[in-house]
């Protein structure tokens, strides 16, 4: 086994302590009082946290980090935003007070026909954010949604609704998107998804790098502005996560690409530590201390995405794993394969296997996460069974050696629990399984094999992995280990190393993936194009380049 001396300070006996310790006990007193501190829900109706602030004091467009909505369901829409008039100050330049903000839903995008309209409580405790949950919907509609606040009024948002449950519905088109590093390039990639007609965004994770953003805003290397300097050090505190989402969420290609599709999020590690496991962090840090900052990151990227109450953090733990459903066409088992999994095995990295991958005692998902999808598969009645999560999930040898090196962060290295998803995706009779994945900066299409090992064992689905934002800078169509992989993994149907999304369809007959991608990122102003298109029909799994 290899060592890492950047978990020097975790044992084996101490991690097999801390797993079998409740997580408050294993807090030290003041630890679990500080981490108490953000368990706190929004104040009770009719309750008061703070002075309420009348709106005409507000001097400046508070809507600088724009609007966005998210988990569509057949009658319902969340709609958020966050009051910010400055907002590179930690308080977004308003007072510790409440804000009272109006919100419509309208039929038309001039708001001649307002379906409906209401008031949301921007609190100071969250950072003047706004989580306005639409109900009383007509299902399977757009809509445009606006907020109000005093004399300032929002840009104008497209949303829409799934449709009703049971409906029979005959097409779905979405896009993925995934790792949005800010020092490597522009977003240009958002700015021509905002033009896509998609029904909805799914974000696999990588929303946010914890890095330092240095004056020049790195690769993006502007002439014609600075950075503050709050961003050249990495995220650690609550303050700190907040500010560098105002960073991200300045950037007009991601304002325009939230404006114009209701998002879909789940988070990878950058959101709060690189390659962290659990309560595990990457550096030697004792737990507690991690645990206190993952705390303030989830905090955070609750309160920046567009994510329902059941979401809201408690302390150190929050459940975003969750399901939506696209009448019978579609069902969505959106996953969280960073905080319950086992730790990495031989100190992470590209390692030879052993026997440790094969643990059925270690996983990926945790146990009461991988029941709730197996179950769910059981109680399917979708054509689709769609499931959008953050690493690798296909075999990937990374060399043409007998025995080949493999990602001990990726499903690779949690080759135990990826047979049990894969045995349960089986035995609930699934047949039109979609995997779908961030985190690589690479865009992949892989045939999910029952035996990866064997390439005329079954197929039991796909896996599409629609490359980075920005993450990996330009990159290169056919990057250096483009020769290797595709020789090393025959079930890897496609291999492009630019920059880009998906877009994928699904309809009763088949289910077709196109791979969109920029020359470049490095420079603003790229055009898109179609690298490759590739579809596998209902009932018969297999992708076949079209």
């Amino acid at each position: 086994m290899t060592h890492d001396p950047r978990r020097s300070q975790h044992t084996p006996e101490l991690r097999a302590a801390v797993r079998h310790l409740p997580r408050r006990r294993f807090l030290t007193v003041t630890a679990a009082a500080a981490a108490l501190a953000f368990s706190v829900n929004l104040p009770a109706a009719g309750t008061a946290s703070a002075a309420e602030l009348d709106a005409a004091k507000i001097t400046e467009d508070p809507f600088t980090l724009g609007i966005a909505s998210g988990d569509p369901l057949p009658t319902s829409v969340l709609l958020w935003t966050r009051l910010a008039p400055t907002p590179y100050q930690p308080d977004g330049g308003l007072p510790a007070e409440r804000v009272t903000v109006h919100w419509e839903v309208a039929h038309d995008e001039r708001f001649h026909r307002v379906a409906r309209s209401g008031t949301a409580v921007a609190h100071p405790e969250f950072n003047h954010t706004v989580h306005a949950e639409v109900n009383h919907l007509d299902s399977d509609r757009d809509f445009f949604y606006r907020f109000r606040v005093g004399k300032w009024i929002s840009p104008t948002g497209r949303t829409r609704t799934a449709p009703a449950p049971g409906s029979r519905n005959r097409l779905l088109t979405f896009a993925g998107v995934s790792c949005q590093a800010y020092t490597d390039g522009y977003w240009t990639a958002y700015r021509h998804l905002a033009d896509e007609d998609v029904d909805m965004v799914l974000h696999f994770g990588d929303y946010l790098y914890e890095y330092a953003v240095n004056a020049v805003g790195g690769y993006r290397n502007y002439t014609d502005r600075t950075v503050p300097d709050i961003f050249n050090h990495e995220t650690v505190t609550l303050e700190d996560y907040r500010l560098r989402y105002a960073l991200y969420k300045t950037d007009p290609d991601l304002i325009a690409a939230h404006a114009a599709h209701p998002f879909v999020v789940t988070w990878d590690d950058h959101e709060t530590e690189n390659n962290y496991a659990d309560d595990i962090p990457e550096n030697s840090v004792p737990p507690e201390e991690f645990l206190l900052r993952r705390a303030a990151a989830y905090r955070a990227y609750w309160e920046n995405q567009p994510l329902r109450r059941p979401q809201l953090p408690v302390g150190p733990d929050a459940q975003l794993y969750r399901r939506l459903h696209w009448g019978r066409l579609a069902q969505f088992d959106i996953l969280d394969t960073r905080q319950y999994r086992s730790d990495q095995a031989y100190g992470d990295g590209l390692q030879l296997p052993g026997p440790v991958i094969d643990d059925p005692e270690r996983t990926m998902t945790g146990d009461r996460q991988e029941r709730w999808l197996l179950d769910g598969w059981r109680d399917s009645r979708a054509l689709w069974n769609v499931v959008p999560q953050q690493v690798n999930f296909s075999q990937r040898k990374l060399d043409l050696n007998p025995v080949s090196k493999l990602s001990m962060d990726s499903w690779d290295g949690y080759r135990a629990s990826r047979r049990r998803i894969l045995d349960g995706a089986k035995a609930a009779g699934i047949e039109n399984l979609m995997v779908l994945t961030g985190d690589v900066h690479v865009a992949y299409a892989y045939d999910i094999k029952d035996d990866f090992d064997d390439p005329s064992s079954r197929t039991l689905g796909t896996e599409i992995v629609p490359t980075s934002i920005s993450s990996g800078r330009d990159g290169a169509e056919h990057l250096p280990t483009w020769e290797t992989y595709t020789k090393a993994n025959p079930h890897m149907k496609f291999y492009d190393g630019r920059r880009g999304y998906g877009i994928i369809r699904l309809d009763r007959e088949q289910g077709r993936a196109d791979f969109k991608v920029v020359p470049y990122v490095t420079t603003p102003g790229a055009p898109v194009f179609t690298a490759a298109s590739f579809m596998t029909r209902v009932g018969d799994q297999g992708l076949r380049q079209v």
